[in-house]
């Protein structure tokens, strides 16, 4: 198997990704992030060989850079989901909040058909390993906190003040709403 690797600039700073031989997303990993492991040790540990092959990176580049330069708000990169069926099943709803838009763990377990399950989705949100494609980041705490993000909530926040939702307005829009 081989995965084919490649690091472009994001709101967020450098980002790295991968894809595999079908030009499927694996791995998408913020440089200035706080990760214990990189893509290439996390790849190479389940077999991958990690190359680089700027041809077949291509798309997936365009897309990220389309993104980073505002010219794209939505993905249609094909992804490789790799976690249980409910993490599956979150990181599918996750796909479904709009760019610039906020949703909280309760929303995505309403969503889901489980609203006590609000834990149980921020723990599926902190496996993601394609985040910003899997748009994690647009999902924060029910008073409107930005609660976690795998690589430290600097990028979160970068992020959303990308897509043009500023840090704190969340909460602020929450306690209008009650």
């Amino acid at each position: 198997m081989n995965a084919y690797v490649e690091t472009v600039d994001s709101p967020a700073g450098p980002l790295t990704f991968a894809i595999n031989d079908d030009g499927a997303l694996l791995f998408v990993s913020f440089l200035e992030g706080n990760y214990p492991t990189t893509i290439e040790e996390d790849l190479t540990r389940e077999g991958y060989a990690c190359l680089v092959d700027t041809e077949r990176t291509a798309a997936a580049r365009t897309q990220l850079v389309e993104y980073a330069s505002g010219a794209r708000q939505t993905f249609d990169l094909p992804v490789v989901l790799v976690g249980t069926e409910w993490q599956q099943a979150v990181w599918t709803a996750l796909m479904q909040v709009p760019f610039g838009e906020t949703r909280t763990y309760g929303d995505i377990a309403r969503s889901l058909g489980r609203p006590q399950a609000s834990r149980a989705v921020g723990r599926a949100n902190g496996t993601n390993r394609i985040p910003l494609v899997i748009p994690c980041h647009r999902i924060i705490g029910a008073d409107g906190s930005l609660t976690g993000f795998g690589g430290g909530l600097h990028l979160k926040t970068a992020l959303l003040t990308h897509e043009g939702v500023a840090p704190g307005q969340q909460a602020r829009q929450l306690a209008l709403a009650t």
